[in-house]
């Protein structure tokens, strides 16, 4: 890992713990979820059908980590150490026994202790860290915000939570962290990192890599 990453991800670190911590469950899945971002989930085990019904009833979140070792059912997963909460904003059961819900990403957060509960639901103690400040997209990566406008548009502007802020470098690079086609690790390091303008400049090197910008 470069060094810069790594001083980004320490920073992070030393961040995470200037908040206090509470206990989240946890949703281990094969994706990474970036604050405001939406998430549509089908939910069938019974250990995460218990757990969305008291996060709905006490309106409470829950974490959704990228596995770093194991599967989405069945065994406990490992998680990755780095997160996003979130909360669930809409949700339906239109065949037995399976819940729909849509979930949007709130703040990250960092696990420092964790433990599993007899039915398999993992229950972390994180500190979440504060929201990146929006900051203007430099003119220089206004590409990037044109590669995302009509990514948005073929995808359907009902997938994305409003505001599009297109003139924001942390929202622009959160959500071409999602879509672009990156490597689940790097998508957990886009998420890790703490500095949009770094993020925003990574992503805009890999558009041009690929030939996608104008």
């Amino acid at each position: 890992m470069p060094l810069n990453l790594k001083r980004r991800l320490s920073d992070f670190l030393l961040q995470a713990k200037q908040h206090a911590a509470q206990e989240i469950p946890l949703f281990p899945l094969n994706t990474v979820l970036f604050p405001g971002g939406k998430l549509p989930l089908k939910v069938f085990e019974p250990r995460y059908m218990e757990m969305v019904s008291a996060c709905l009833k006490n309106k409470t979140a829950f974490g959704i980590c990228l596995i770093r070792t194991g599967q989405e059912t069945g065994e406990t997963a490992v998680p990755e150490q780095v997160g996003c909460m979130v909360e669930v904003i809409d949700w339906d059961m239109r065949q037995l026994g399976v819940l729909d819900i849509v979930v949007l990403g709130a703040q990250r957060f960092h696990i420092e202790d964790s433990h599993t509960e007899k039915n398999g639901l993992i229950i972390a103690r994180v500190v979440s860290v504060a929201e990146e400040p929006p900051l203007a997209l430099p003119k220089q990566h206004q590409a990037c915000a044109t590669v995302l406008r009509r990514i948005i548009e073929h995808l359907g502007v009902e997938r994305f939570a409003p505001p599009l802020r297109y003139d924001d470098s942390v929202w622009v690079g959160y959500r071409l962290a999602e879509l672009l086609p990156l490597k689940r690790s790097v998508r957990q390091n886009m998420l890790e990192m703490n500095d949009s303008v770094v993020r925003i400049e990574i992503l805009h090197h890999f558009l041009s890599q690929q030939g996608l910008l104008e």
